[in-house]
């Protein structure tokens, strides 16, 4: 017996798929999901290298503006405005070995991966190291001037006097009446009237350099301290002037040689300013080369443009394992001494 005509209908409406139409299927459903991985896959790189770079941005402005910070203070403090008895006219200190240099720079050599170091002196006393002239020197290594307001007990002291310089760390034990103080004096040391003194505060000897864990390290009198993290390398050099009385910078010079490595106190005042290059890394470790060192032929981890009174430094990180497959965002600046700049009348004496 035959099933009537909708039944039939009915029965075919509701046979489903067929087996290579399922197959179908399968594949546009896999194709489709494979390029949507693949374009997640591409835009999550995207997002990590950009989120990657910002930190890098981040960092290295954060370095730069540390560093910039303690820079300008170099040789605050210290009585370099008046020509008569400046300690930067020292060539004699007790205790020997003292260095009040406001800025000195170690090279870090042409080895891979070599970074300077950055070391940056200055006092923190509220009336800015002004000097006072000793008038009476009693027993008890207590010495006499017009007025000690400017001192507080545990400052750092320099009495300098001509080409002699005294130094005390903590050297003001007690305060008496308005005009006296007794000094922390060196065993060794002899104070003489018409000497200058000036109370520093606290004297901090402040170095920027890059440890082995990729930071940006502030050391701060023999106390280290991680500072930001992802920095590579550092490089810095001197801005001088042709003579001391001058302010304008003539030429950039690194820390190396006879005359820079080591200033003589001549050389010394001709420094006017501190440049500086940071290297900040972006943590993420891509799959190919994205880096390469500095050339003509293409971008590379290059500080400046060199020139003859304005060489390049070299910023060499292969001694760092992949460091191509990193990216890296390079920071400059140039940082005036500006307790040397406004004392140029003074040191040009």
């Amino acid at each position: 017996m035959n099933k009537p005509i909708k039944t039939r209908r009915l029965s075919h409406l509701q046979s489903g798929f067929s087996l290579i139409e399922v197959m179908v299927g399968l594949v546009v459903s896999l194709l489709v999901s494979l390029v949507i991985m693949q374009v997640f896959s591409v835009f999550e790189g995207q997002k990590r290298s950009t989120s990657g770079s910002a930190d890098a941005q981040t960092n290295g402005s954060i370095a730069l503006y540390n560093l910039q910070r303690d820079v300008q203070l170099a040789g605050f403090a210290l009585p370099i405005f008046s020509s008569s008895n400046s300690p930067l006219q020292c060539t004699a200190f007790i205790p020997s070995g003292t260095n009040i240099s406001p800025v000195s720079i170690t090279d870090g050599g042409t080895a891979a991966g070599a970074s300077d170091i950055l070391t940056v002196r200055y006092g923190t006393s509220d009336a800015g190291g002004s000097p006072a002239i000793i008038s009476t020197v009693n027993p008890g290594n207590e010495v006499l001037v017009l007025n000690n307001a400017a001192c507080k007990v545990k400052d750092s002291v320099i009495i300098s006097k001509g080409t002699d310089c005294i130094f005390m760390q903590n050297g003001i034990t007690s305060l008496s009446g308005t005009t006296g103080m007794v000094l922390n004096k060196p065993s060794a040391a002899t104070i003489n009237t018409d000497a200058s003194l000036s109370c520093l505060g606290a004297w901090k000897a402040v170095s920027y350099s890059i440890n082995s864990a990729s930071q940006l390290v502030r050391s701060e009198n023999d106390s280290n301290a991680p500072n930001v993290a992802e920095i590579v390398n550092l490089q810095a050099q001197y801005g001088i002037s042709l003579k001391a009385e001058e302010n304008t910078v003539d030429q950039w010079v690194n820390a190396t040689g006879t005359t820079w490595s080591n200033p003589s106190n001549d050389n010394r005042k001709l420094i006017k300013a501190v440049r500086v290059a940071i290297v900040a890394r972006n943590g993420l470790l891509e799959k190919e080369t994205v880096s390469y060192p500095c050339s003509t032929a293409r971008p590379g981890l290059c500080a400046w443009t060199g020139t003859s009174k304005s060489p390049a430094p070299t910023i060499d990180l292969s001694n760092r394992s992949n460091w191509q497959q990193y990216r890296y965002r390079v920071f400059t600046t140039i940082i005036p001494l500006r307790n040397i700049v406004w004392a140029r009348e003074a040191l040009s004496s």
